[in-house]
């Protein structure tokens, strides 16, 4: 099926249409917001300020530019992002979490509840330390704020993220993309035209070699993403026969799909909002009276902003969070169970706890290769900067991972909808 042909369907099956008319409704809502100030902030001193800021750069690329317009939903997702982070750290130290998470759909929204009230402390701290981190900052950015306006303010900010974790819940029950991601990937390509228009002004013939790196860097990046994310390990897998009266069932030869980054693009979400944090608090300090505190927070600052120490921490926390993320969503034990329950089994290999320990050993095998293949993904715009000392490749870079990563799962689950009304024959 062509492309043209797959988005007529899209249009001509009601139902598909509705839903994804409704999730573009909820982005555009979300774009709006983000066009909403809060008063007291001089926005044009804040956009010259973030654009010599690569950090607070990034920071406004994952909240759609909404953060350099101090809008009241400036914060994006991240709260949540944080605090689902910290609930399945939680499941994997606390047992009685550990054991709800198992109890199914009532352990989920029991788990999701709690995600997001701890999300509303959170995203309260982090509206107060940006407003006087730029406080601080000076240049006239944020004028004298008195107690009232402030809480105010972090009120606005608090109840601004809360309203966009709501959208993204809608958008996920439409299961069309998960919503955290396609808030994500909307706001990093409304920021695109902006990019360009940028690097349109400042172009000249003497950078086309630079500019062909970009572009190659890119296309590996894409290919990269691409291929992690579709790439599978078969394990075959034997059905035995059963006779009931006079029927025979089972008997059939298939096979058990193990796809080698079963986390998708969370890991990368995850490792940006935590490499972030040491150099926001360290932003902090900088200007601190003690020497010591001062000058270490200076030096975080500035290795962050695209050094060795920077691309080492977001290596490691891509790699470290594909496994502990694919811990938590795949589990042996229960595909062994049921394998053996359907009268299934893998060739050479015992039902059972032998079946589960087989399944855990491919698994670490197979997720090794994709984990350090996303992680160098992740970390190769950092090295391309290196060469060509353009800030914008690690932008770009972690951009277009998310994005790719956002496409291919949204139009995997669109695609599963069009395979389901053709088992149904409408």
């Amino acid at each position: 099926m062509g492309v043209w042909e797959k988005i007529s369907l899209l249009w001509r099956v009601k139902d598909l249409r509705n839903r994804i008319l409704f999730v573009l409704g909820l982005l555009f809502v979300f774009r709006i917001t983000a066009h909403i100030p809060i008063p007291g902030v001089d926005t044009g001193a804040l956009k010259e300020f973030f654009a010599s800021n690569q950090l607070l750069g990034l920071l406004n690329i994952f909240s759609g530019g909404a953060l350099e317009n101090f809008s009241i939903v400036m914060l994006g997702v991240g709260p949540y992002i944080t605090a689902s982070i910290i609930m399945q750290l939680l499941q994997m130290i606390v047992p009685s979490l550990e054991e709800l998470a198992k109890e199914g759909e009532y352990g989920r929204q029991k788990i999701n509840q709690w995600t997001r009230l701890l999300a509303v402390p959170l995203a309260a701290v982090q509206g107060f330390a940006t407003i006087h981190l730029l406080r601080q900052q000076g240049g006239g950015i944020i004028a004298d704020m008195d107690l009232f306006k402030t809480i105010t303010a972090v009120i606005t900010i608090t109840a601004g993220s809360m309203f966009l974790m709501w959208l993204g819940e809608l958008i996920t029950e439409k299961r069309i993309g998960n919503g955290i991601s396609l808030m994500i990937f909307a706001g990093i390509v409304a920021g695109l035209p902006a990019q360009i228009g940028q690097t349109a002004a400042v172009f000249d013939s003497g950078q086309l070699g630079t500019v062909a790196i970009f572009v190659i860097m890119g296309l590996i990046t894409i290919a990269g993403v691409v291929f992690v994310t579709e790439a599978n390990r078969n394990i075959p897998v034997q059905y035995a026969r059963r006779i009931r009266g006079n029927k025979v069932y089972g008997g059939v030869s298939s096979h058990l799909p193990m796809r080698v980054n079963q986390a998708g693009v969370i890991p990368i979400i995850f490792a940006i909002s935590l490499v972030l944090f040491p150099p926001l608090i360290a932003q902090f300090f900088v200007n601190s009276g003690n020497a010591f505190i001062a000058n270490v927070s200076t030096w975080i600052t500035v290795e962050f902003q695209g050094g060795v120490i920077y691309s080492a921490t977001y290596f490691i926390l891509v790699v470290a969070f594909a496994y502990f993320y694919t811990a938590v969503i795949f589990h042996p034990d229960q595909i062994a169970e049921n394998l053996q329950k359907q009268g299934g089994f893998i060739p050479g290999i015992r039902p059972g706890r032998h079946t589960q320990e087989y399944l855990s050993y491919v698994s670490s095998r197979i997720l090794l290769a994709g984990a350090l293949f996303l992680g160098l993904i992740a970390v190769l715009p950092n090295i391309v900067q290196g060469v060509t000392n353009i800030s914008t490749l690690i932008l770009g870079g972690t951009s277009l991972l998310i994005v790719v990563s956002v496409v291919i799962e949204t139009v995997k689950q669109i695609d599963s909808h069009l395979i389901a009304r053709d088992y149904e024959g409408l």
